[in-house]
């Protein structure tokens, strides 16, 4: 998985990361923040190329980044220099109870392709939180993936062009996310090729993967009639507390 996300952070890091933060930022302290001391430490799973994490970082709290692509992590590094970043991937990491909350955005966890990986996570997360720590995370739902998940859009640039080209299976219940990218790096043109894959997981499946994970006071929240998020249906955060 990481492999495929490598091509792909230069347009994250570009296009998505900043915009992700600003728009997600408001959710966290709506959700989630009021309930942390004020040096609370955060885990930022999936963190991307940083924005999130250097941004939680202004504002007081202790952060950590966890990505499984190296290219992220790179970017991240470079956005984000006062904050510690690892590589590593979130169904095998191993970290001590110290994290007062973990955070997880952007659909991260769809890539998470199967309910028995997804348990594993969730059981990592539990692992590294104190007692009474929290867990927010946001997921597309089947809605959002019939919403959104179908057609094609792209950018041109003087020195870059990509198109993307997404769908939903709704058999298999996997989106799939084709990217194609042109740069110029020192006079000549490089094309790159990436697909990535998310799996629609249905609500019950989470709560049921997260009270086994030793989770509880599960609350869910939709982005769109909750939270007055517009054009955001199908997206659901779901914040949940280590028993």
């Amino acid at each position: 998985m990481a492999r495929a996300y490598d091509p792909m952070a230069w347009i994250y890091n570009r296009y998505w990361g900043q915009r992700a933060t600003e728009r997600f930022l408001p959710i966290l302290e709506r959700l989630l923040l009021p309930h942390l001391p004020s040096h609370a430490r955060i885990l930022d799973l999936c963190c991307g190329t940083g924005q999130l994490a250097r941004a939680l970082s202004e504002r007081g709290y202790r952060v950590t980044g966890l990505d499984e692509s190296e290219a992220m992590i790179r970017f991240a590094r470079r956005n984000a220099p006062d904050v510690p970043f690892l590589v590593a991937d979130a169904r095998r990491f191993h970290m001590p109870p110290i994290y007062h909350a973990v955070v997880s955005t952007y659909d991260s966890l769809n890539h998470v392709m199967t309910l028995e990986d997804l348990a594993r996570v969730f059981q990592n997360v539990a692992a590294c939180l104190q007692e009474g720590g929290f867990f927010l995370f946001d997921l597309n739902m089947e809605a959002g993936y019939q919403a959104r998940w179908r057609g094609a859009f792209g950018i041109v640039e003087e020195d870059h062009a990509f198109v993307i080209r997404a769908a939903f299976d709704e058999r298999q219940r996997v989106g799939r996310f084709a990217l194609t990218l042109f740069r110029l790096e020192e006079g000549v043109w490089r094309r790159s090729d990436v697909t990535l894959e998310q799996r629609c997981y249905t609500e019950p499946e989470v709560a049921s993967a997260l009270e086994a994970a030793g989770f509880t006071d599960l609350q869910v929240y939709d982005a769109q009639t909750d939270l007055g998020w517009p054009g955001e249906v199908g997206r659901a955060f779901f914040r949940a507390r280590k028993a």
